[in-house]
């Protein structure tokens, strides 16, 4: 993820739900969400909250998005900038440019426990796109796409410990995965119900459109 230098559960507390971005500790007892009931981080997390302005909720709706890809500001206004200039329905097309960042692909293939870590996996070279290894986390993969971990990598202990766990997070359908080949096939591009029901892309786009 980008370089986040505060406590993530943090994050899942001030958004107030679970953003799953530490892996296997979001699904188990330990999870911080869990154990704080879902409380705002801070002093005053209990204190009532005064009603929040619809730039509020947009806001919030924004931060949500970013965090869960692990994307930072000027990246993400990037990725709405070119939606913007595509054709189609502009909210979509942003989230397909996140589902279709290589460490996100990773993380959805059940490659990695989250998405830090897919990240990391990506930057240390251990995966190849149409046979070229890419180290860079934001490659946008492409339908037809081809996403392999090397030959060297495959016994490298993330991996290997995400495959045995695949079958807890079922991979969307525009991804094809062959555990035994160790390699994913881009079928197409996500569809709406495919990626984060979580994330409201109307709001965004309402942020965006109101600065």
């Amino acid at each position: 993820m980008a370089n986040v230098h505060e406590p993530v559960c943090r994050l899942c507390r001030r958004e107030g739900v679970k953003l799953f971005l530490k892996g296997e500790k979001c699904l188990g007892e330990r999870c911080t969400f869990t154990r704080r009931n879902a409380t705002p981080p801070g002093q005053h997390g209990l204190a009532r909250r005064r009603r929040v302005s619809d730039y509020g909720v947009q806001l919030r709706a924004k931060q949500r998005a970013r965090r869960v890809y692990g994307v930072l500001e000027t990246q993400f206004r990037n990725y709405f900038d070119e939606a913007a200039r595509r054709q189609g329905v502009t909210g979509t097309v942003l989230l397909q440019h996140l589902e279709q960042r290589l460490d996100n692909v990773v993380y959805r293939a059940g490659l990695a426990a989250s998405r830090k870590e897919a990240r990391q996996l990506v930057s240390h070279r251990h995966f190849a796109v149409r046979g070229r290894t890419v180290n860079v986390p934001s490659f946008q993969v492409r339908p037809g796409d081809v996403v392999t971990v090397r030959e060297r990598s495959r016994a490298v202990e993330p991996i290997a410990r995400s495959l045995q766990r695949a079958g807890l997070r079922p991979a969307p359908a525009w991804l094809s995965i062959v555990p035994d080949q160790f390699r994913v096939d881009i079928m197409r591009a996500p569809e709406r119900s495919e990626m984060d029901p979580t994330i409201d892309e109307q709001l965004i786009v309402e942020y965006y459109s109101r600065r």
